[in-house]
């Protein structure tokens, strides 16, 4: 593809060099640069990609692209420098002119630089460009909130696929391009990956695909350029102000999202959150209201549950499903909901949403001596800990309920308390420990847990910084038939601590603690 048709829509400011060269790579990682290349230098966070720009052009870059302000050709044929920026080797006006002139250090292969205003969303619009637009050959299906959005996109994956077509999903968890898995590292990817994924869905005949849409995804503008189909808003509760500094912050890359949708795009809301409203405010797509409490377009309620699953009824109709909790009848109304605005009739909806297992690492149960219960949980904000919660205390409520968990390092401070306060209120004994503590002390982030604990609170409360020796600890201490939540990992089979990431599976080290305990 030409470079003139990769930056068409980019915001560029000024171009040296050819612009008719041909691109057969695009990538915003310098080591991934090959002859044939547009390299783009993203200002990342904390992080500036021009800072590997000569890396870039030695490696042979056909283009090179960046941030900053018009650079203008002087009289004599020099430029200025780029931007008021000065890369290791400058790149002058003459690269790749037709006189065929170079700058000392600068590769032959080097043909164009291009200026742009903003390297965040060039890199999208690039990326759009160079795979051919794949969303809008997709029916691509976003969903943005601070729950429920993996278990969301996850499970109308499953339920898509069980209706016969061919589906791709881009989650926490993995992504998958039909049935082939890939590892995830973020949310949500960088533009260049989630386009790429795209593309190789659309070669691999999927018809839809499903996607969880992060607030740093958003505000990074990753997504700046996708078709969305169906945006979906689950709910908005304390979480990444580390990043975002402030809750109104937060809410307002969130509703960025629906602000841009087009308008033949369909929203589809929880009115039950304060700030569903908010979030289509300035949308130009068709909006769609879901509710637990209230009239709206689509209705569910709790009929009755168990640790076996619960019956609902959704606009009239009842079915079992083997999911259990108040949030997760959300889950499931926004499913139900997003299946019949994509054309499936209500029968085939609910009769799907009967066979959906629990995604990974969502109220994940594993059963063992002494009529344990231990529940693997991602929860780790503190409106998702109070929901697993309440719903392992409304379906068991004459088991002792203990909660293990801790808070990320390098995230969030202020949440770590309020996680506190709601484990002092639900649970009946509570084990303190490590999460992801990357670059921070462990045993400080416990105490900021513990700021949020009463008397009470802290008269039940055990902190073992080790997780692995807090989790055989907790099972060997629980009573029979307690139900023991571990919460904060989830589907992670991983721990940082530090700068490195070690193997951990709490399923693996639940399993060993199980054995321990027949052989007492």
């Amino acid at each position: 593809m030409k470079l003139s048709e990769i930056i068409r829509n980019c915001g560029v400011l000024s171009v040296q060099g050819c612009q008719d060269v041909e691109i057969t790579s695009l990538t915003n990682d310098s080591r991934r640069v090959q002859p044939g290349s547009l390299f783009i230098a993203v200002n990342g966070c904390g992080n500036d990609g021009r800072a590997y720009l000569q890396q870039a052009i030695n490696a042979g870059a056909t283009a090179i692209l960046f941030e900053g302000q018009a650079s203008p050709v002087l009289p004599d044929g020099e430029s200025s420098a780029a931007a008021g920026f000065v890369a290791p080797n400058p790149v002058p006006a003459s690269a790749g002119s037709e006189d065929g002139s170079r700058a000392a250090g600068i590769p032959a292969s080097l043909a164009a630089t291009v200026i742009v205003k903003d390297s965040r969303k060039a890199v999208a619009m690039a990326a759009d460009a160079f795979y051919g637009h794949p969303s809008g050959k997709l029916k691509l299906v976003g969903i943005t909130g601070t729950n429920g959005k993996t278990t969301t996109v996850t499970l109308l994956y499953h339920m898509f696929r069980h209706l016969g077509y061919e589906c791709g999903l881009l989650s926490t968890i993995a992504n998958y391009v039909g049935t082939r898995r890939s590892e995830t590292t973020n949310t949500t990817s960088d533009p260049v990956t989630l386009n790429a994924l795209l593309a190789e869905m659309v070669e691999a005949g999927c018809e839809y695909c499903f996607m969880e849409v992060s607030s740093i995804g958003v505000e990074q503008q990753r997504i700046a350029g996708l078709d969305f189909r169906v945006a979906i808003f689950s709910n908005l509760t304390h979480d990444h102000l580390d990043y975002h500094g402030t809750f109104a912050e937060y809410l307002r890359c969130k509703k960025l999202f629906f602000d841009g949708l087009a308008a033949g795009a369909t929203a589809i809301i929880n009115l039950d959150d304060k700030h569903g409203e908010v979030m289509v405010q300035n949308t130009h797509a068709h909006v769609v209201g879901y509710s637990c409490r209230s009239a709206a377009d689509h209705c569910a309620r709790i009929l009755e549950q168990s640790p076996e699953g619960m019956l609902l009824r959704i606009d009239g109709s009842e079915v079992w499903t083997r999911l259990i909790g108040a949030h997760n009848a959300y889950n499931l109304l926004a499913i139900y909901t997003t299946a019949l605005v994509l054309g499936v009739n209500h029968e085939e909806a609910l009769v799907a949403l009967s066979r959906l297992e629990p995604a990974p690492g969502r109220l994940e149960t594993l059963r063992g001596p002494k009529d344990l219960s231990v529940v693997i949980d991602y929860a780790h904000t503190p409106d998702a800990l109070e929901n697993v919660l309440k719903t392992l205390r409304d379906v068991a409520p004459d088991r002792e309920l203990i909660c293990l968990f801790g808070c990320g390092g390098d995230r969030d401070k202020t949440k770590r308390p309020e996680m506190g306060a709601v484990a002092g209120r639900l649970a009946d004994k509570i084990f303190i420990t490590s999460d992801n503590s990357r670059t921070e002390r462990t045993e400080d982030i416990i105490e900021d847990i513990k700021r949020g604990l009463d008397a009470s609170a802290l008269a039940k409360t055990v902190c073992i910084a080790d997780r692995r020796e807090a989790i055989r600890t907790a099972l060997l201490l629980a009573p029979r038939g307690a139900t023991v939540l571990l919460a904060g990992k989830g589907h992670e089979t991983y721990q940082i601590l530090g700068t490195v990431k070690n193997h951990f599976d709490e399923r693996e080290i639940v399993l060993e603690t199980f054995k321990t305990l027949e052989s007492c």
